[in-house]
């Protein structure tokens, strides 16, 4: 089977998440992705979080698929080799500050006269205009300023982190959005290449619901409030009996009936003014005291059997011991096995999403520091004596 990206060249002038995301995103479905990497260090990814031997185990998740090419972009030499390799390529993903590309003397207007078929994907902290273009950004400042963080933690505390970098990955997933948008035009010959402008903060903002007219509307922002969904009754997070935790969504009008009739509440299924959800609403208190009364006297998988068999919406919140151990996650490709260097095994996340005839694949982990850039400089042209003399130079690695 041809991958559905296959054909498709991408270059990835990137470090740590949001546009190695993006690439990786695109090397799974098939893209020949060549990530450009500094001499000597590489991407700090290399050494964040949980290392193995030295490597980081995240680099090489994230850096599955792709090509490794080690160059000095502060050399002209370095500038040279990545406009040879624009000339054909289909999309450039960077996420360097706004400006940076321009100073290298790669601008948009050099990069769309180099090649018209080009896209150039730019991440960044806050897009590339407005008054706060040049401010550096990161995921959580993204978080921050989109709206999510105020939502996120209980009422009684400082707003709370989600528990992973969410504001870069949903930028990645704008990005490959938009560069799939901008290829399937010029693909069709409707048109050249264009820049497809991401930023941090829009793509959390993009995710945050009806947060703005319920605001300009009624007055109404929206607060911290735990495990609750505000607005939308009943849907928490109940406790039970051995110390788990329990998400229940009953808030459709027939799940709500079921779910009252099997925590044994009759009066509160039959209750006129709980009907309908903004009844239900105004009384979310007390219907949440009375399930959390039935779920606290009874353990989690008695709890989670009577609601499956009741046909209602629940789930044991998953830590990561429970994902590896749970049977769905298997059966779905969800959990797969990888080969690092040296032969150590390691269970790494599947592929999103499930295509039915053209699945993606893994095909290798995060490659060394410059493991591919002799095959990539010698698909320019370039003779074992030509890459010799670059690395002589600190031009390449």
């Amino acid at each position: 089977m041809t991958a559905p990206l296959t054909g498709i060249r991408v270059l990835e002038i990137g470090t740590l998440i949001a546009a190695p995301f993006a690439a990786r995103l695109m090397a799974e479905f098939g893209a020949e992705v060549i990530k450009i990497e500094s001499i000597g260090q590489g991407d700090p990814l290399r050494k964040w979080r949980k290392l193995h031997e030295g490597t980081s185990l995240w680099w090489y998740l994230q850096s599955r698929n792709k090509q490794s090419l080690a160059l000095n972009l502060k050399s002209p030499q370095g500038v040279a080799i990545i406009k040879q390799l624009l000339e054909d390529t289909d999309v450039l993903i960077e996420n360097l500050r706004p400006g940076a590309l321009e100073k290298l003397g790669l601008g948009w207007d050099v990069l769309h006269a180099l090649n018209p078929k080009l896209t150039l994907v730019r991440i960044s902290g806050y897009g590339q205009t407005g008054p706060y273009r040049d401010r550096p950004g990161f995921g959580a400042i993204g978080e921050a300023m989109g709206g999510i963080r105020y939502t996120t933690g209980s009422p009684d505390s400082a707003p709370a982190r989600v528990g992973v970098s969410l504001g870069d990955s949903l930028a990645s997933m704008h990005a490959v959005i938009g560069a799939l948008m901008s290829l399937l035009r010029v693909k069709t010959g409707q048109g050249e290449g264009q820049v497809v402008d991401v930023s941090l903060v829009e793509s959390v903002f993009n995710l945050m619901e009806s947060l703005v007219p319920e605001y300009d509307l009624l007055g109404n922002v929206r607060e911290r409030t735990g495990g609750a969904l505000p607005g939308i009754a009943p849907s928490n997070t109940y406790p039970t009996a051995d110390g788990a935790y329990v998400v229940i969504a009953g808030n459709s009008d027939p799940i709500y009936k079921r779910l009252m009739r099997t925590i044994g509440r009759m009066d509160l299924a039959e209750a006129p003014e709980f009907a309908q959800n903004d009844g239900r609403a105004r009384q979310s208190d007390l219907l949440d005291a009375a399930i959390t009364e039935w779920t606290s006297a009874h353990p989690i998988e008695h709890v989670l059997t009577a609601l499956e068999t009741a046909e209602v919406p629940a789930g044991r919140i998953y830590s990561v011991a429970d994902i590896v151990a749970d049977p769905h996650y298997l059966a779905r490709d969800m959990l797969l096995d990888a080969e690092l260097p040296g032969g150590t095994r390691v269970k790494m996340p599947g592929i999103v999403p499930k295509l039915s005839e053209t699945p993606g694949e893994v095909n290798w982990q995060g490659p060394a520091l410059g493991q591919h850039t002799g095959s990539i400089l010698a698909r320019l042209g370039m003779t074992p004596g030509d890459i010799e003399r670059l690395q002589s130079e600190g031009v390449v690695q």
